[in-house]
């Protein structure tokens, strides 16, 4: 029998498939399935600051200033007792999830100021939380703004919110770091517990017609798990702390390669949202029944062995694999040249 556990921030999960923050982490009953279907733990979908911050503001408009100017408004919106808010619901949510289910619960958070991030950090940890992962969604578009200074706003939201919870802290990276082995070993002495690696950053598009600048949606490939895969590799020995990969991981085949690189745990998105909670289980079992094939004991046994430091040919991480790619290239057939 194989034995597929690993640790991930201290936790002992069942395998290393965990589903990242989604519309199937919005409550019990979708988190459920996903439990059902094998999901060794869950990372909820995020609380934003800025849409607590939002309604804040709307509320006081329409429920706490609507008199001024005008005595005679003061009837016309009375003020509820109650008004179940959307930081109220998540939580709400959070308390739900972690009585319903048996797997550990992750709570992301992504917020604006140190303020928010330590309250709101609080209150994820009282509802219940097993962790916490922290996704610090920063464009540095600020000319003024030094690559010191991005990376310093980490570690001051980091070093402050360790001062006020106990749970496990995890940190959600983006790609866009220009040396994020030294970046990552600064996170690890300022006491980070695990990294995701990386965040998939939206990108806006433009309307042809309207020039309006729009949101667009793009779920991810799996050509965009070998980023992370590359990236786990190099930093695989060079720090203590827990290693998560998100972002293009659809099979186990793209699994398999993470964990191989020195992954502990594969956050699973866009293969659920596309093939629903079931794509968990297959993926499992495909997962279980290639280290069997190759005739694995466990995915300990598997982590790492073939990060930079246990590769065949650790420069193909390198710079080797890039010029490699070019002179491998081949025009197709009937393609002038």
């Amino acid at each position: 029998m194989v034995d597929l556990t690993t640790i991930y921030l201290g936790l002992k999960l069942a395998h290393p498939l965990v589903p990242s923050a989604s519309p199937f982490t919005k409550d019990a009953d979708t988190a459920r399935r996903l439990e059902d279907a094998g999901a060794a733990a869950l990372v909820m979908h995020s609380l934003f600051e800025e849409k607590i911050e939002a309604e804040t503001q709307q509320m006081e408009r329409f429920f706490y200033q609507q008199a001024i100017g005008h005595g005679e408004a003061d009837s016309f919106h009375p003020v509820p007792e109650h008004v179940q808010t959307y930081q109220d619901q998540y939580l709400e949510n959070l308390q739900k999830i972690k009585s319903a289910l048996g797997i550990p619960v992750i709570a992301s958070l992504n917020g604006i100021s140190i303020g928010g991030w330590v309250d709101y950090g609080k209150q994820l940890q009282e509802a219940g939380a097993d962790a916490l992962e922290l996704n610090v969604y920063h464009v540095a578009a600020n000319q003024e703004e030094s690559s010191e200074d991005v990376e310093n706003r980490y570690i001051a939201i980091l070093q402050e919110l360790k001062r006020h919870v106990s749970v496990p802290i995890t940190m959600k990276l983006s790609p866009q770091f220009s040396s994020p082995i030294h970046f990552v070993k600064r996170l690890e002495a300022a006491g980070v517990d695990g990294i995701a690696i990386f965040n998939r950053f939206y990108q806006p598009d433009i309307d042809l017609e309207t020039l309006e600048v729009m949101p667009k949606l793009e779920l991810s490939t799996s050509a965009e798990s070998l980023l992370r895969v590359r990236w786990t590799a190099l930093l695989y020995g060079k720090v203590k702390i827990s290693l998560a990969v998100t972002g293009g991981f659809h099979t186990a085949e793209d699994s398999v390669k993470a964990l191989l690189a020195g992954a502990d745990v594969v956050h699973l998105c866009s293969a659920l949202l596309k093939l629903g909670s079931t794509r968990l289980t297959e993926i499992r079992n495909d997962l279980e029944n290639w280290l069997v094939e190759h005739e694995y004991e466990s995915v300990q046994q598997l982590k790492g062995s073939v990060s930079r430091e246990h590769a065949i040919d650790p420069t193909n991480y390198e710079r080797a694999n890039y010029v490699q790619v070019l002179d491998s290239y081949s025009y197709p057939s009937g393609v002038l040249r």
